[in-house]
């Protein structure tokens, strides 16, 4: 299994709040710490969109770049992909959905011409040697539109693996899938051509699905799965959608399956309450990081 931790970036870029540049980076390098190899760190995106991120080059410079991890960043047109290539970015992700209401809110694009402003990304980006991961946002349900057709969500996957995509996520971005949902995406993605080795689920808990969505997803053989450390993050346009999975709920979660991950939990859970004490939150948005960390500092008041 491998987890993609997004905190850096989906996780991060709604807070309200100004989180100072070091913070980022040193959560960053606590993630690395607990065994992630991939932590998908920023974006580059336009400020006046994103301004949570507009540190992103200051970011990209300052962590300490461990061996064998990956940094990813967001990169949603040419001048992004240029920023990113000067700040020694070596994996690049791009966006668009499969819902054309939501894509016009999202990118003031239709999903046709959004996938058509990627093909110069991918293709200046391949120059480069830098790889590309390509997201699929609402693929089960849409803010705007409401039910998003499993062949809808499929048509925007091929697109984007047929470009050059070497993985594509496909993003309960509102929460609304279930198991049975998810899974004729899934299928459908399959059917058309996108092989499951080449297929990622990004599942957000709105309604408390995500666990049960991401155990149906690995039953079809898909083993690569985004999470964000406390549960962080949502999407700043489909409002009311909360978090993405917790990274330490899907951890428990594989643990307790006897799926290897690679991840150690303690290191894990050293990000998690880091991040939650920046951010200034009362709880943890993971539920296995709440039990675990009480269990933890109980242990240790006792031993004083």
């Amino acid at each position: 299994m491998t987890i993609v931790e997004v905190g850096p970036r989906d996780g991060l870029q709604n807070e309200p709040k100004h989180v100072p540049t070091e913070v980022k980076v040193r959560f960053i390098e606590l993630l690395g710490a607990s065994g992630l190899k991939v932590i998908e760190s920023t974006s580059f995106v336009s400020p006046t969109w994103v301004p949570q991120l507009s540190d992103a080059s200051d970011v990209m410079k300052l962590i300490t770049r461990r061996s064998g991890v990956r940094y990813p960043v967001l990169t949603p047109n040419m001048k992004g992909l240029e920023k990113a290539i000067q700040a020694g970015a070596q994996e690049i992700a791009i966006f668009t959905a499969a819902s054309e209401a939501f894509n016009k809110k999202n990118t003031n694009v239709g999903i046709d011409d959004s996938l058509n402003r990627f093909r110069d990304v991918i293709d200046i980006a391949s120059q480069e040697n830098i790889a590309v991961r390509g997201y699929v946002s609402c693929v089960v349900g849409c803010p705007y539109q409401g039910d998003v057709a499993p062949k809808d969500a499929a048509r925007v996957a091929v697109a984007l693996h047929e470009m050059g995509c070497y993985e594509v996520s496909m993003g309960d971005t509102i929460g609304v899938g279930t198991p049975k949902t998810v899974v004729d995406m899934f299928l459908s993605c399959i059917d058309a051509g996108v092989p499951v080795a080449n297929l990622a689920a990004h599942m957000h808990d709105t309604y408390g699905q995500a666990l049960a969505n991401i155990l149906a997803s690995l039953q079809l053989g898909i083993s690569t799965i985004d999470a964000s450390v406390a549960g962080l993050g949502g999407c700043p346009y489909a409002r009311g959608a909360s978090g993405n999975v917790a990274t330490e709920d899907v951890v428990f979660m594989l643990n307790g399956l006897g799926i290897r991950h690679g991840i150690d939990m303690d290191k894990l859970l050293d990000a998690s309450e880091f991040i939650t004490k920046a951010l200034g939150r009362m709880t943890n948005g993971s539920r296995a990081a709440e039990a675990l960390l009480k269990k933890r500092h109980s242990s240790s008041r006792n031993e004083e």
